[in-house]
């Protein structure tokens, strides 16, 4: 579960400072959704770990966003877009099949109910593990 949260939050500092100077606006619009989501998976990470509150209103929001922009994933990433500051690699469109799977498989891990501390815990090392499991594939380290 440690390792689960230090990763999540790995994620979201790194991906602050990939944004800096990308100026394809189809690049930008990827990492701001990918951004939106390390954001909502922070919130769930911190409630885990105890560094923030369990608040039920504040988990199902991030549990939202989560799926929102899930949703979203698949068009942001169709077209081949580059830029020399982009993380994404060329896996995603030589299987992007692949690349949708592991996409719902995000999907699927958001759509629980975190009514307690407890669904909170439980779904984030979930949450953690399809998103290391698309970055591990398809995204530059």
């Amino acid at each position: 579960m440690k390792r689960v949260v230090f990763l999540v939050a790995l994620m979201t500092a790194t991906t602050a400072l990939a944004h800096e100077g990308v100026k394809n606006p189809a690049v930008q619009a990827r990492m701001h959704g990918m951004k939106e989501l390390g954001a909502a998976t922070k919130v769930l990470g911190e409630m885990a770990k105890g560094t923030q509150s369990f608040d039920a209103t504040a988990a199902d929001a991030a549990m939202q966003k989560i799926r929102d922009e899930t949703a979203r994933i698949e068009a942001l990433f169709e077209a081949n877009e580059d830029d020399p500051k982009s993380e994404a690699l060329p896996g995603i469109w030589t299987d992007f099949a692949d690349f949708s799977v592991k996409t719902q498989a995000l999907s699927d891990a958001a759509s629980v109910d975190v009514g307690s501390l407890d669904d909170v815990k439980a779904v984030v090392p979930k949450i953690g593990a399809t998103c290391s499991a698309c970055h591990k594939v398809y995204r530059q380290k």
